[in-house]
């Protein structure tokens, strides 16, 4: 369920105040700050942009140190004020935000996939990447359009990608950074990143995927380099998809 902007973090917000609330008198102070800086960095990828998230994360800590005369918030030790960077760290890790910190694929974003990048068998067998899955959407959404694929995701995020492990069991999903993966053994990568971002792919994608490989760009195309299949999603986003030429044959005398 989507709701409009600010409730998302209101709603946050109230529900890390009632579990600390709750815990205060139960648990040591530290330990009841830790539990609703959790649940609000959990909540934070409710937001669809990289402010609204931090607002949503930083909300409760930031109200709690405001209110810091309270019981329970006393008493608080000097290093319980680190848990919400610790914990926002462990969601959005510093390089992922290079590319794209959590941009999950929208519903029914790759319906038509399978129609515009046909593989061969059906995709029977096929290695298939999502080059930063986050919490899995995109490999829920690749699944749809290839059953019958072998399908992996790396994540940077350790929480995140121990999270996209439970929602897509069916899939391979490590921790890495994209770019030093070695793509060469895949038949399809798909990203959804970043403008600034895309110049690499492209470089990457010519220097490591196999003739015949493709690169499904969701939003953001590879500059300078005209794509063999472009469509809409329904949602008004455009797709890109490159597939590797074969090498030129070398002229010989």
């Amino acid at each position: 369920m989507r709701l409009p902007w600010p409730l998302p973090a209101l709603a946050a917000w109230c529900l890390a105040w009632l579990l600390f609330a709750l815990l205060q008198h139960r648990v040591a102070p530290a330990w009841a700050l830790v539990a609703g800086c959790a649940l609000g960095s959990a909540a934070s990828l409710w937001g669809d942009r990289w402010w609204r998230r931090g607002l949503i994360a930083l909300g409760f800590p930031l109200s709690l140190a405001l209110a810091s005369g309270l019981p329970g918030a006393a008493a608080l030790p000097a290093w319980g004020w680190l848990v919400p960077l610790v914990l926002l760290l462990a969601v959005y890790p510093l390089n992922a935000w290079r590319d794209a910190p959590l941009f999950p694929t929208p519903r029914g974003a790759l319906a038509q996939l399978s129609a515009q990048v046909p593989l061969a068998g059906g995709g029977e067998g096929a290695r298939i990447l999502d080059a930063g899955c986050g919490l899995g959407a995109g490999l829920r959404a690749l699944r749809s359009a290839y059953p019958a694929a072998r399908l992996e995701g790396i994540e940077g995020s350790a929480l995140l990608r121990w999270l996209c492990a439970l929602r897509c069991p069916w899939a391979r999903v490590r921790r890495g950074d994209i770019w030093r993966a070695d793509w060469s053994g895949y038949g399809l990568v798909y990203l959804f990143q970043r403008p600034e971002s895309m110049p690499r792919a492209a470089a990457k994608a010519r220097a490591e995927l196999a003739p015949g490989a493709w690169l499904v760009s969701l939003e953001f195309p590879l500059p300078g380099q005209a794509p063999t299949r472009q469509w809409s999603a329904p949602d008004g986003r455009v797709l890109w998809a490159y597939r590797q030429p074969a090498p030129t044959p070398t002229a010989t005398n």
